[in-house]
């Protein structure tokens, strides 16, 4: 007979189920695409309730008892997370203020941060005016004040010089006349959701600053005592900024001490991603481990020097727990990044534990953690970092790689142990790497086999001790422009890195689980299992359309153009969007991932004219993907020019991929030299497989229509990608009735400047019973020949209720 469990025993066996049923039912309500009405949340809170006092109940039996637990556990996670999201959702701006000016004032709430287009920051709004009367705004908004005139964008700036930004910092209370609008991102394929990345900082309005000649001047009101930290982490940052010269270097401390990660420039990321340790440039995990140790290292030392407090509390217990309190206040002074947080309740766990003289087996230690980090933050489960932070501990736990004596490893075991621990880590979170980023890179081994140690044990204690002793940042320079040295030769070679499409999360799933088979301590014969496992999300291929078929993809790029034309074998970008600032793109931000993910390999870059709307992401696409072939109507000086060999794109021009013609229709050879306005220049495609056809038109406007009908170009056409983007001066009747399109594509801004598509151009479309899909309400369309019928719009396909709906 088997001797009852110990309530110990059995509440630890009942443990992992309720951790996971409070994880999965998290996860379950991030699934929804629309909220419901918050007392059906509160009624799952009640049923929880009800549930888990039905578990107490002895006669229930062990596993009856784990699934009630277990359901409690969800439902419980499920209402709360839908309690705090209707809650939240509450707050949101009023449509009726968007594009209106409101007189707010309000108190920075974080480090502000600058780039050449101005300055960014998120404002806490203590009230707001529009037209003399008192209005309600979000608790939250994120604001930028633009330098000068604001060269893009949506922002209808018109042609008045800005006030310059003033140095704003956090806890200062200001007064600003702003223009408001709902939270609105990019939806594309494998792209960054900005919509919930503002949901996760509480910013429910972005907006920014009228600061022209006619408008009220804004003022600064005063210094608060609010938001402490956030001043004492800008005084840090602008000092590291005063003293050291070098920016790269600057930044990158900036990044280690204060997790200022827009600090470092995106060439630096670029290699860092190339080389496997960007995960080192910002606060990981590793680095609070390692303040925690070391923070523990002096507590104890200083303590064992008072016999007194030694008698009140043992060195030991004293060490630990200064460690983790110190490592906790660096974690908050760092920004509180997910690494932080899962590293910091897993320490504190372990912490607890071993003063209680208690030993929980790893995986409670493992599921307690990451439940609480779901409960501090739901939406965490969304992140990136959260599943690489999670699998990568719950790797090293099962592998036996010391991950659970993190705080009593002495020097040298630590140190020897990282490589063993990297090794592991590389070879197990490949899989999920592919799966959320379609890259790995192959010299990631050889760049953390000096990254690690370097940047652990010189760069970020010389970087944080320059705090106290600022001359100490100049040595941390050195050692910064050092191991940048040594990662840009690693960056620069051929197999660096390897990109494959992103495999759908059934591949990911199989692939991580058989890297975590691979490293575990089974037999070989078991761990081999592991393999098979991983090829799926190696080696899988994006679907592409079968022979004589061809598939468009408009992305949403805000306001510009970009269509991805993909055949069997082929594919052309017709434009690569719009240029934001000098250290962002449509190219960086949005097309390469995009590409990355399908493992698109270009044929030809077609840039319909030189307007930066068009041409702004050209630069990040030809660097990575050199061998394209450069097509448009850019002129002899563009600085594209000296860069990548151009083709004049010339009517009549023809090519014929896969069973699809492609034809340029416009503009004529005499053209060149003759033509000056851009937009009379852009290059025309249409493009068919004798069934289906499109045609995409750039920025033409009325008189480049009438040229066309009249030199009897052939114009019907299924997808029309719509001129000048809804522009007034395009579109006409005459056009339209050429074209015949029964779609009708708009890649414009949300509220942009230009009032594009404009509703009398829409109005011309409607009459013609031609539907029109726009770029605010569909995220990114994808059209396919095979089947015209359909459009699948990107916000449509993973609805979720973070997400801004347009009217």
């Amino acid at each position: 007979m088997h001797s009852a469990p110990t309530p110990s025993t059995a509440r630890a066996r009942l443990m992992v189920p309720a951790l996971l049923g409070f994880v999965a039912g998290t996860a379950l309500q991030l699934q929804q695409a629309t909220l419901w009405v918050w007392p059906i949340y509160a009624s799952f809170v009640l049923l929880a309730a009800v549930l888990y006092a039905l578990s107490a109940i002895k006669l229930v039996a062990y596993i009856y008892r784990s699934a009630l637990i277990a359901l409690a556990l969800a439902l419980l996670a499920f209402g709360v997370t839908g309690l705090r999201a209707s809650i939240y959702s509450g707050q949101a701006l009023n449509a009726d203020l968007e594009g209106r000016d409101v007189a707010v004032t309000g108190v920075i709430a974080a480090m502000p941060q600058r780039s050449e287009t101005g300055v960014r920051f998120a404002l806490e709004v203590e009230s707001a005016q529009q037209q003399g009367q008192a209005v309600r705004l979000p608790p939250r908004i994120y604001l930028a004040w633009y330098a000068d005139r604001f060269a893009g964008g949506d922002a209808d700036l018109g042609d008045e010089w800005q006030r310059q930004p003033a140095a704003l910092r956090a806890g200062e209370r200001w007064q600003f006349t702003v223009r408001l609008k709902a939270p609105h991102g990019a939806s594309n394929p494998f792209g960054f959701d900005f919509e919930l990345w503002l949901w996760e900082q509480g910013l429910q309005a972005t907006g920014y600053v009228r600061a022209g000649p006619k408008d009220p001047t804004p003022q600064r009101l005063g210094q608060t005592y609010a938001h402490a930290l956030e001043q004492l982490r800008q005084r840090v940052r602008d000092l590291i900024f005063e003293r050291v010269a070098e920016r790269q270097a600057a930044g990158l401390m900036a990044a280690l001490v204060v997790g200022d990660q827009n600090a470092i420039d995106r060439a630096d990321w670029d290699v860092f991603r190339a080389t496997g340790v960007a995960h080192l440039m910002s606060i990981s995990g590793l680095h609070v481990t390692m303040f925690a140790w070391l923070a523990a290292l002096l507590v104890g030392w200083g303590w064992r020097r008072s016999p007194r407090l030694c008698l009140w509390l043992p060195a030991p217990s004293a060490a630990l727990l200064g460690g983790v309190l110190l490592a906790g206040a660096y974690a908050l002074f760092s920004g509180w990044g997910v690494p932080s947080q899962r590293t910091l309740l897993m320490l504190a766990t372990v912490g607890l534990l071993r003063l209680s003289g208690k030993r929980w087996p790893w995986p409670h230690v493992w599921l307690l953690s990451c439940a609480v980090v779901v409960a501090v933050d739901p939406w965490a489960l969304l992140q990136a970092g959260f599943w690489l932070s999670f699998v990568a501990v719950g790797v090293l736990f099962a592998s036996d790689s010391g991950a659970n004596k993190a705080i009593d490893t002495g020097a040298r075991g630590r140190f020897t142990s990282m490589f063993r621990e990297q090794g592991v880590i590389t070879l197990a979170l490949t899989p999920l790497t592919l799966l959320l980023f379609g890259q790995v890179s192959l010299v990631g081994l050889a760049a953390n086999a000096l990254a690690i140690p370097w940047v652990t044990l010189v760069v970020t204690p010389l970087a944080m001790a320059g705090v106290a002793l600022a001359p100490l940042w100049d040595v941390a320079a050195w050692a910064i422009a050092a191991l940048t040295w040594y990662l840009q030769i690693l960056a620069a070679l051929p197999f660096a890195t390897i990109s494959v499409a992103q495999a759908p999360l059934w591949a990911g799933v199989a692939g991580v689980t058989g890297g975590a088979v691979l490293v575990m301590q089974l037999p070989w014969s078991v761990r081999l299992l592991g393999l098979p496992l991983m090829l799926p999300v190696l080696l899988w291929q994006a679907p592409r359309p079968p022979l004589g078929q061809f598939e468009l993809l408009a992305a949403d790029i805000g306001q510009g153009n970009a269509v991805l034309v993909r055949t069997a074998e082929h594919a052309l970008l017709y434009d690569a969007g719009p240029r934001f600032s000098r250290e962002s793109d449509a190219g960086h931000r949005v097309l390469v991932p995009l590409l990355r993910a399908l493992d698109v390999r270009l044929d030809t870059l077609l840039l319909s004219h030189r307007d930066s709307d068009h041409t702004g992401g050209a630069l990040a696409l030809l660097a990575m993907q050199p061998q394209v072939t450069l097509l448009s109507s850019i002129e002899a000086t563009n600085e594209l020019q000296a860069v990548h060999p151009v083709t004049r794109c010339v009517a009549g021009q023809r090519w014929r991929w896969d069973g699809v013609d492609f034809e340029v229709l416009h503009p004529q050879a005499n053209d060149y030299g003759a033509v000056r306005k851009s937009n009379a220049m852009s290059c025309t495609l249409r493009l068919s497989n004798g069934v289906q056809s499109a045609l995409l038109v750039g920025d033409i406007e009325q008189a480049q229509e009438a040229r066309l009908l009249s030199e009897g170009a052939k114009l019907k056409a299924d997808v029309l990608l719509v001129p000048h983007h809804g522009s007034k001066t395009s579109s006409s009747a005459a056009f339209l009735d050429a074209v015949q399109p029964q779609l009708a594509l708009v890649q414009a801004g949300y509220r942009n400047r230009f009032g594009h598509p404009a509703a009398s151009v829409l109005a011309r479309y409607q009459e013609r019973h031609i539907q029109v899909i726009d770029s605010p309400h569909c995220g990114a369309a994808t059209w396919q020949s095979k089947r015209p019928e359909l459009v699948l719009c990107e916000r449509q396909q993973a609805e979720r209720y973070w997400q801004h709906r347009v009217p």
